[in-house]
């Protein structure tokens, strides 16, 4: 069976809350239709929501902080994700138990290299049961706190800092707290400033979300996220999930097996995958426009790009080492960025020629994204070259 280029921006445009006859009811309905939405920055699960629902950003907080029906979990490609809580056992299961391996055995080579400790296991381990015993009262405490509380945290890295010649003197306590949250021991709890920047508190896992589910095995984990991922994205091929899942070829072949997903041709000639009973091709929809913020998971879903943005603006829309910043799209493809002036108004950068429709259709998400903002100004660590002002060829 063939599923076209036409029928997967159809599908992206429904099942993704992108379009207006398909938005969501908030955040929790936002975060579970596309898996889990991208929290590296910490604006980015906002704009995401409210990109796919007329949620609030007091509704946004309120999921995360207050309901705790969306959690901050390190997980797939090491990165930071809000998943809603039933997601949680999966995720522990496989793509965070993977990243924990990862950093505690990074951390172990660095305990050494910097002359720390010739006993790296016994250092980790040292360290763990004081932050879980400082947090075992149900405190919520900064990086800071816990740094300056836990003599078992202490000891410094020499790393690169803000550019590739300068050297930044840096304590291992965050690299701590993050492996201890990728085991999901600990949780990044009330966020400390304005939503828009990331200052977490760290809590325990088990006291923020009152009871702790066992993980899954990681095949089922694994098994259980590719189930969520074809529903969100596929059909994708299987480049696209070892990608999206920072995995391996083995892993998601058994996945694939085990979910019994059905093989489609795609418009690159390459095979994707869909599951059972979710392979017929989507029918078309009417005009759409959006505008996505930094590491939106729809700009990140796949590793093949093709079928909804044009090779060539690669280069102005990711950095160079793959993040994706803001995006506008129209209709599925992406067609440019946007950007805040001083004063907080949202302006967009088409990439490409749009003619007066589609020019009002964006204009129509940029004042609605200005009101959503009310003022507040978003930085971005992942500005593209496009944000920046830089000129395209």
């Amino acid at each position: 069976m063939r599923f076209t280029d036409p029928a997967r921006r159809a599908r992206l445009a429904r099942r993704h809350g992108l379009h207006p006859d398909h938005r969501l009811a908030g955040p929790v309905e936002a975060a579970a239709a596309m898996v889990a939405l991208h929290a590296t920055e910490a604006a980015s699960v906002h704009l995401s929501v409210a990109a796919r629902s007329d949620a609030s950003v007091d509704e946004v907080d309120r999921a995360l902080y207050t309901e705790r029906t969306l959690v901050k979990q390190l997980a797939m490609r090491r990165t930071l994700w809000a998943f809603p809580r039933d997601a949680l056992p999966a995720v522990w299961g496989s793509a965070s138990a993977r990243v924990a391996q990862q950093q505690r055995s990074q951390l172990e080579r660095d305990l050494v290299r910097h002359g720390i400790t010739d006993d790296p296991d016994g250092w980790l381990d040292r360290a763990r049961r004081a932050v879980l015993l400082r947090l075992s009262n149900g405190e919520v405490l900064s990086a800071r706190q816990l740094r300056e509380d836990l003599p078992e945290l202490a000891g410094r890295t020499t790393a690169l800092g803000g550019s590739k010649w300068q050297l930044a003197d840096l304590p291992f306590a965050p690299r701590v707290l993050t492996w201890l949250g990728a085991e999901h021991l600990i949780v990044r709890g009330d966020n400390q400033g304005h939503w828009r920047l990331g200052r977490p508190g760290w809590t325990l896992m088990e006291s923020w979300l009152g009871t702790l589910p066992p993980a899954l095995p990681a095949d089922e984990g694994y098994a259980e996220l590719v189930r969520r991922w074809l529903r969100t994205f596929g059909p994708g091929t299987e480049a696209d999930l070892v990608w999206w899942l920072g995995s391996t070829k083995t892993v998601v072949r058994a996945a694939l097996t085990a979910l019994d997903a059905v093989p489609v041709q795609l418009d690159s000639g390459a095979t994707g995958y869909s599951l059972r009973g979710d392979h017929e091709p989507d029918y078309p929809v009417g005009p759409w426009a959006a505008l996505l913020p930094t590491l939106d998971p729809t700009l990140m879903g796949w590793r093949g790009r093709d079928f909804y943005l044009d090779a060539a603006l690669v280069p102005h829309l990711f950095d160079s080492n793959g993040n994706g910043g803001n995006t506008a799209w129209l209709n599925g493809r992406v067609v440019g960025c946007w950007v805040q002036q001083p004063d907080g108004v949202v302006r967009v950068l088409p990439a490409l020629p749009l003619d007066g429709p589609a020019h009002d259709l964006l204009q129509y998400q940029a004042d609605r994204l200005t009101s959503f903002l009310d003022g507040a100004v978003i930085g971005n660590v992942y500005a593209s070259r496009m944000m920046k002002g830089e000129p395209l060829p």
